[in-house]
């Protein structure tokens, strides 16, 4: 049973957040040009540092504020696509919120979001990596912030953006207030996700399946508390984006064995795997695998249908969905 994942094996991730993404040095060389002084994020040797949820969500919005211009998330964008592709990705989608792209200010955001766009079509052009993006609201920011972030996401809908959700605290706000910003996205034709089940319990699944009649759900992991609910997803085939990395680094599960990963595909759940947030987590797409191997069994044959299955869910038109197929099946 190998445990050594051939980086060049073709992935699909789904669950991936763009600033969550950036590397430590590339934010902390942007701080350092900007003047603002954000090193007490960041530990001894170079990466970043948090104790646990509630401080990660602060060194994230902290790491996030050197990102102020259009310019710099263009630059983000391609350093984080060419770590992707180095990973063996060949399709992924970004989660970006208005509120770090402009402000939430639609001109803004407008600027901001087709200088992603232009790097997303230069990563493809240079480095076959397909991206797509979700407009994606922080809970604790408000109800109002999520209409703000659904209109952003209504005026850019196609092309590079595909879809919407929300993250954030999902312990934050009562859920039927949010609720417009979904049925906002979905009359746009947009796809739909939420974080849920992470740091609450399965009945937040049930809500964000039955309330905001979402296709995916981001982590999903207290699902498995809830066997009625696991045969309701299995049922549905609602694809759950799972990082199961991130959850044992913020503590949710004391180790990848203790996750309920396996078990949730074992009831026919359609599971796939994304890093959410990898400097931050110190993880990659492939070490998520190894990690897999090492602790399922799960070999190559399970990872390529774990990718057909992100493929398949994936928030993107039937060319392009057909052309990550295909390469799927070549690599």
């Amino acid at each position: 049973m190998p445990d050594r994942i051939d980086p060049a094996l073709p992935k699909v991730e789904l669950h991936l957040h763009l600033e969550g993404a950036a590397p430590p040095a590339f934010i902390r060389d942007l701080a350092r040009a900007r003047g603002i002084d954000i090193a007490g994020i960041f530990d001894d040797r170079g990466g970043y540092r948090f104790d646990g949820f509630a401080d990660f969500l602060r060194v994230y919005a902290a790491a996030c504020l050197p990102l102020q211009q259009p310019e710099d998330f263009r630059r983000l964008t391609l350093a984080v696509a060419e770590e992707r592709a180095a990973d063996g990705v060949i399709y992924a989608e970004f989660f970006l919120s208005p509120d770090f792209c402009g402000g939430g200010d639609l001109p803004a955001w407008r600027e901001h979001c087709a200088a992603i766009a232009e790097a997303a079509q230069q990563a493809q052009a240079d480095l076959g990596i397909t991206l797509r993006g979700i407009v994606t609201t922080v809970r604790q920011l408000g109800p109002q912030v999520a209409r703000r972030a659904a209109l952003c996401a209504a005026e850019t809908a196609g092309g590079f953006i595909t879809g919407f959700g929300i993250a954030g605290d999902e312990n934050a706000g009562q859920a039927r207030d949010f609720t417009w910003g979904f049925d906002c996205a979905r009359e746009a034709g947009l796809g739909l996700t939420a974080h849920a089940g992470e740091w609450a319990g399965p009945q937040a699944v049930r809500t964000a399946l039955d309330l905001w009649r979402v296709s995916r759900i981001g982590h999903g992991v207290h699902a498995i508390q809830d066997p009625a609910l696991v045969d309701d997803l299995a049922e549905r085939g609602t694809v759950l984006e799972l990082c199961p990395g991130s959850n044992v680094a913020l503590g949710l599960y004391p180790s990848i064995a203790a996750h309920p990963v396996a078990r949730l595909r074992d009831r026919h759940v359609r599971v796939t795997l994304s890093t959410d947030d990898p400097p931050f987590f110190r993880t990659s797409l492939c070490a998520e695998y190894e990690a897999m191997a090492r602790a399922f069994g799960w070999t190559e044959a399970d990872f390529r249908a774990i990718n057909e299955t992100a493929a398949q869910a994936a928030f993107c038109d039937a060319p392009t969905r057909a052309g990550i197929l295909a390469r799927l099946t070549e690599g």
